[in-house]
């Protein structure tokens, strides 16, 4: 470890539930920027990488990874303990996790942190307010949000969300919704949501992989991501693998990736975020290769 960072900062920028043993036991340190990045697409796409696939290690393994593996963009999502922005999270923590990504050289895109309270729309506002502040600290332009598949909180979620559009876009942060099973697992069902929520600062951020996996492989995404037409920010990408896996590399699964692009370009989404949500599983040296890959297979797609 750097001998600019002792362990009393160590402990202070850990996150509540995280261990930092797993950390330390993996040698890994804060980092510069890797000198092996791919140069930025011409096309305007930010390709990024989301710290799922090392959801077992210390958040910093994850962003090691991403780092090496050569991508300039990460997202926060699960770690060791749990979502790195969850509502458990403070503040310092978040700006902490922030920070690390940027001594790896990487800038955060997107961020999901779980859930918000639904016994009230006050509540919920509160909780979603805190989701949006944890982005702004951590540095990141998007708060992914899951959805809910329980028709009586349907109208507290979204109403939440609308409360808080104007205030995330204060804090330059942008909502977005994936496709996430209950009652936002279609294109259609999330075309329905975006347009009762009225706002531009909230949108689709689509996600092939999930469309198979919560219809079972029988909702072609291809067909579905024409439903979202004009309204994607962003996109997990997120392959799929009969009956039930998503743990695939980009690439190697049933999506056809370039179909779904071509069908969100035609709707205008030529620029913006692709975050590559899972990988293969194995242990670590395996899954910096594999996010090699899907790296590759990203800039190739593109690219086309």
């Amino acid at each position: 470890m750097s001998s600019t960072l002792t362990r009393r900062h160590f402990v202070a920028g850990t996150l509540s539930g995280l261990s930092a043993g797993a950390w330390l036991a993996s040698g890994c340190a804060p980092s510069v920027r890797r000198t092996d990045q791919a140069a930025e697409p011409a096309q305007g796409y930010q390709i990024g990488c989301y710290t799922r696939p090392w959801a077992d290690q210390d958040y910093r393994v994850a962003l090691d990874a991403i780092a090496e593996a050569g991508f300039r963009y990460c997202g926060l999502m699960n770690a060791k303990g749990g979502f790195i922005l969850s509502l458990r999270a403070t503040l310092e923590q978040a700006s902490q996790a922030g920070e690390e990504a940027r001594r790896r050289g990487l800038r955060v895109l997107s961020a999901y942190g779980g859930d918000i309270p639904l016994d009230s729309v006050a509540g919920a506002v509160a909780g979603l307010r805190k989701l949006i502040d944890h982005c702004a600290a951590a540095g990141s332009a998007n708060l992914l949000m899951g959805g809910v598949g329980d028709e009586k909180v349907y109208g507290i979620y979204y109403k939440a969300i609308a409360e808080c559009c104007d205030y995330a876009a204060e804090k330059k942060v942008s909502i977005s919704l994936k496709p996430h099973g209950g009652l936002n697992a279609t294109g259609r069902q999330l075309r329905r949501t975006i347009e009762e929520v009225g706002h531009r600062n909230f949108r689709v951020w689509y996600d092939a992989g999930n469309v198979y996996y919560y219809s079972d492989g029988r909702l072609e995404p291809v067909q579905d991501a024409a439903d979202v037409s004009g309204l994607v920010a962003g996109w997990c990408i997120k392959d799929y693998l009969p009956p039930k896996n998503v743990d695939v590399t980009p690439g190697t699964g049933k999506v056809d990736f370039a179909g779904v692009l071509a069908v969100l370009r035609q709707g205008g989404f030529t620029r913006g975020p692709l975050v590559v949500e899972t990988l293969a599983r194995g242990d670590l040296p395996a899954r910096l290769a594999e996010a090699r890959k899907a790296r590759a297979f990203v800039e190739r797609l593109v690219s086309a």
